[in-house]
């Protein structure tokens, strides 16, 4: 027969006294969220008890040390790391450019700007932008070949407004004056036509003067010169059966 062995209750003391079995009153009860161990001092204060470099280490736990060169947990002394503007000026002119050019071609005016703000000094800027060149990641001409081609089909712009464009974006004036060449007036007045066609359905109601300003002020914004952009408004009105005999030419 086994004799059941009654343990006595606890009497509140602190420690493991002769009325309560080894090993098992620490074992016998989990410990609440956040509740110390009786058996291990707390600490007094976040973080003490822990190595100096490890808590500057900050959040993500990486042992490293601040700023100032601190010994890290293996005692030995790390240098500080050195910020981003003390790094290769070259190397970081080099990056930004590849990604700005990265998708989106640019002119070497605009890269050099983006430099400029980055606080690239001016010749290390002008060494890379030179290089960008040599392999043909900067290329105006053809910049602005393309950009012509876009923004006349695409906008309908004529080559006056072509022409602002790309001179506010840094091409020189004989690149300029190739790329737009692509353009001749006959181009330019079909180009007229098919935007006055696409606006002319929204004009009607109006009266024939009105009608007349803003369809010819629409193509001025867009760069064509006022007699074509009056010239072909007022075909195209006549066309509608508007009587053009005795139309003023002010625009809005």
């Amino acid at each position: 027969m086994v004799r059941r062995t009654e343990w006595p209750e606890e009497t509140g003391d602190s420690g493991l006294g002769p009325s309560e079995p080894r090993g098992r009153g620490r074992r016998g009860r989990r410990r609440g969220f956040g509740e110390q161990d009786s058996g291990s001092p707390a600490p007094s204060r976040a973080g003490e008890g822990e190595p100096r470099a490890w808590r500057a280490g900050g959040p993500d736990g990486d042992g490293a040390p601040d700023q100032g060169g601190e010994p890290d947990r293996d005692g030995e002394s790390r240098a500080p790391r050195r910020p981003e503007r003390e790094t290769d000026p070259a190397e970081r002119a080099r990056n930004i450019c590849l990604r700005l050019l990265t998708g989106t071609p640019r002119t070497r005016k605009q890269l050099a700007d983006a430099l400029r703000k980055k606080e690239i000094p001016d010749e290390v800027a002008e060494e890379v932008l030179s290089r960008f060149e040599e392999v043909g990641l900067i290329n105006d001409s053809a910049f602005a070949d393309a950009w012509v081609e876009s923004r006349h089909h695409g906008r309908g712009l004529a080559r006056r407004a072509l022409a602002r464009e790309l001179r506010t974006r840094g091409v020189d004036s004989m690149t300029i004056d190739e790329a737009v060449g692509q353009l001749d007036s006959d181009q330019e007045e079909e180009t007229a036509r098919e935007l006055v066609a696409r606006k002319l359905r929204s004009t009607r109601g109006l009266d024939r003067d009105k009608r007349l300003r803003r369809l010819a002020g629409m193509l001025a914004r867009k760069g064509y010169p006022e007699g074509m952009a009056l010239r072909v408004v007022r075909r195209a009105l006549e066309e509608e059966g508007e009587d053009v005999e005795e139309l003023g030419f002010g625009m809005e």
